[in-house]
């Protein structure tokens, strides 16, 4: 409780127009309308930003026109939906089996994962408050039905997988034809094909689970994201005697993640994409929060990564290096590491980079923005 005072204390000095730009900003940017257009993994990469903005901008004002705006561009996005070949709903995009003769059509558990957590949220806090129900209560319901229903496609279509230290999500093999209408031929052997999720994409998908738990109480979904949990924080490395973390993109999990000849599909390794370990980190503490596997010293190992590793000890114009020190990849040059703000909420000096370089009017602004000023009114 003291601490949660001290952070909220600590937002005067944090400047006075940052609601107002990222107002304007969000404002402006939805006229894009990617609800009204986008399919597959972009639900996540371009929707989910908007729609986590609003359930934010929501907290940290309490004012109903951001639920308004998610309700607006959740209803657009319901109504695109089409039925696919075993019943379910979703959002097909066109996809590259290898070849021509193997194109197809595919919907994305990362996308629609990544939009229905903001959604969920909104319905969850709409279903807490007797006002908000009044007026919202029965979209409530009905986002939450078709959350539940999305995670019952991808369980009943072979896509959750047991490992030995816990479990995870792989993407399918097979798909829609075009020609038609019905699964291509990888849908028989789908129980054994598939490719596993990497880190970045797993850790989205089990915040989803976890706002689906928070939202149901059903423990399947807190258990699915405790498996991949177990799975993440064994995969984790510690270095110079235990002060650091560094972990891989992307890991084996099973036979379906190596060809024929023993390789694996993907390369192993640090990806040079600091934005991707973000949404690890983001994943953790959310974990953290809910008291699922990690602990304290997981949270304070990460921020020492983060704040005396990967940091430049800057304030103005902060800038992080990779996680494992590596040189920067040209392809992102500017991003080889990247705050964990999601880490702010416990350490002092991590805030300060946080309200040093925060932008309210960027594309990471969307959510960032409205989440730090709720965490802080939340105190």
């Amino acid at each position: 409780m003291f601490a949660a005072a001290i952070f909220a204390l600590t937002m005067l000095y944090a400047p006075a127009d940052w609601l107002r730009k990222w107002e304007k900003s969000i404002v402006e940017s939805s006229r894009d309308r990617y609800c009204d257009k986008e399919t597959g993994e972009e639900l996540g990469w371009l929707i989910s930003p908007f729609l986590s903005g609003y359930f934010y901008g929501y907290e940290a004002t309490k004012d109903p026109q951001w639920i308004d705006r998610l309700v607006d561009w959740t209803d657009s996005l319901v109504s695109r939906k089409v039925k696919e070949p075993d019943g379910f709903e979703g959002w097909p995009k066109a996809a590259d089996g290898g070849s021509v003769e193997e194109s197809y059509f595919t919907d994305s558990l990362l996308g629609e994962a990544m939009a229905m957590k903001p959604v969920v949220l909104m319905s969850s806090e709409i279903l807490r408050r007797t006002a908000l129900k009044k007026i919202y209560g029965v979209k409530a319901k009905e986002y939450i039905a078709l959350a539940e229903r999305i995670f019952q496609k991808w369980d009943s279509r072979g896509c959750w997988r047991t490992c030995r230290d816990g479990g995870l999500w792989v993407v399918p093999e097979f798909g829609i034809d075009p020609k038609t209408n019905r699964w291509t031929s990888g849908y028989a052997d789908r129980e054994k094909n598939g490719f596993s999720n990497p880190a970045n994409k797993e850790n989205a998908i089990a915040e989803w689970m976890l706002a689906m738990y928070d939202a149901t109480k059903r423990p399947v979904y807190r258990d699915r994201a405790a498996a991949w949990f177990r799975l993440m924080k064994g995969r984790i490395r510690t270095e110079e005697g235990g002060k650091y973390d560094v972990w891989d993109y992307w890991d084996p999990s099973g036979p379906w993640d190596y060809k024929p000849d023993g390789s694996t599909k993907h390369w192993v390794g640090v990806h040079p994409n600091g934005g991707y370990y973000q949404i690890d980190v983001d994943a953790i503490v959310d974990a953290y929060s809910h008291g699922l596997v990690f602990d304290r010293a997981d949270i304070d190992r990460l921020t020492a990564t983060n704040r005396d590793f990967m940091w430049n000890h800057q304030v103005e114009d902060a800038k992080f290096k990779r996680i494992d020190g590596g040189d920067p990849d040209p392809r992102w040059k500017n991003s080889p590491g990247v705050l964990w703000s999601a880490l702010i909420v416990y350490d002092p000096t991590l805030r300060k980079v946080f309200e040093a370089n925060c932008d309210p009017s960027s594309w990471g602004g969307l959510a960032a923005t409205p989440w730090y000023l709720s965490t802080a009114t939340s105190g």
